[in-house]
């Protein structure tokens, strides 16, 4: 009896007890892995890969750990504005990250620059940059593991809501102080009351109506093209394809923009008002008939040119709308 209650204690220890050769190459590679990728970590934030670096720490197993990794084409040759941009927004989440309370060896950030990987960039046939992917501990990146630069903006917030979603990881984005703002506002502050003194015994143009219309006409252009938006999205301001070099200054989806893309709409905007303003002149103005007959050809053209581009702009976001004017 004892015999046989010995010899199942040894065969249990060897099915269950004793970890196989495999088993310890496994933990031992997965311990070499999880060291590096912390100690590159404890240097920098965001952790530079080529397509060797790819291929060992996100690509081939063991991992029980996730990887964002943001692909991009930095290099001056390139001339990748939006790419520039949407590093320094990585490396703000990043470094957010690696000085967080919570930070664990979860969660690694990383890049692919295209002219250091560009290998990686046809293993996973990209053709656009930047871009950012999640690679889960498990499995391969799913459709939602790729982040909608176009929609959301590369925002480190918009991010790390994002990498939130993905990896239950919450990461409190943290900002460098930044003191532009507060010193361009009290610039402009003292400006407006350096001005104000001076003038102090004359303030009849604070009465005046041509001021007060023409500045709430420039805040009213300034929030229909969009620049609300761009406050909360934080989009690029425009894309460019590292493959064919094209620049693209609107955006071609209804859900999303570019900043150029807002700036343009509003010339074209201020243009259709300043046609409008030439016509009503032209019918109310006492000037000679002549320079009437000028400024109603000039609103009428100002007017009907800059719509045809606001509606081809509305075609192209808005795919399928039947309407045009002039232009196609």
């Amino acid at each position: 009896m004892n015999m046989d209650i010995t010899v199942l204690l040894l065969l249990l220890l060897t099915l269950y007890g004793v970890p196989s050769t495999g088993q310890k190459k496994k933990e031992t590679l997965l311990s070499e892995k999880v060291g590096q990728l912390m100690d590159w970590t404890g240097r920098r934030a965001v952790i530079r890969m080529n397509g060797e670096k790819f291929r060992r720490f996100v690509k081939a197993p063991p991992r029980n750990y996730s990887v964002v990794i943001m692909f991009t084409a930095l290099q001056p040759q390139r001339q990748c504005g939006v790419c520039k941009q949407a590093d320094e927004e990585f490396q703000i989440l990043a470094n957010s990250w690696r000085y967080s309370t919570a930070f664990t060896n979860k969660v690694f950030f990383a890049t692919v620059d295209f002219d250091e990987g560009s290998d990686v960039f046809q293993m996973l046939n990209m053709n656009s940059a930047p871009s950012f992917i999640h690679f889960p501990a498990k499995g391969k990146p799913k459709k939602s593991d790729s982040y909608e630069l176009q929609v959301r903006g590369f925002a480190a917030e918009q991010l790390a809501r994002w990498v939130g979603d993905r990896t239950d990881v919450q990461i409190r984005v943290i900002r460098p102080p930044n003191y532009a703002g507060p010193l361009m506002l009290g610039f402009l502050l003292a400006v407006i009351g350096g001005l104000a003194y001076l003038r102090r015994n004359n303030l009849e143009f604070l009465y005046n109506k041509n001021v007060w219309a023409f500045s709430a006409l420039c805040f009213c252009l300034i929030m229909t093209s969009g620049q609300m938006w761009n406050h909360i999205r934080g989009p690029p301001y425009a894309h460019k394809n590292p493959t064919t070099g094209q620049v693209s200054y609107i955006h071609g989806s209804s859900q999303a923009q570019f900043v150029a893309e807002t700036h343009i709409v509003l010339l074209f905007n201020s243009a259709v008002t300043m046609g409008m303003v030439l016509l009503h002149e032209a019918a109310t103005s006492d000037m000679d008939i002549a320079k009437r007959k000028i400024m109603c050809v000039a609103g009428i053209g100002l007017v009907m040119l800059f719509f045809s581009w606001l509606l081809s702009i509305f075609r192209a976001k808005y795919h399928g709308y039947p309407y045009s004017f002039l232009l196609s």
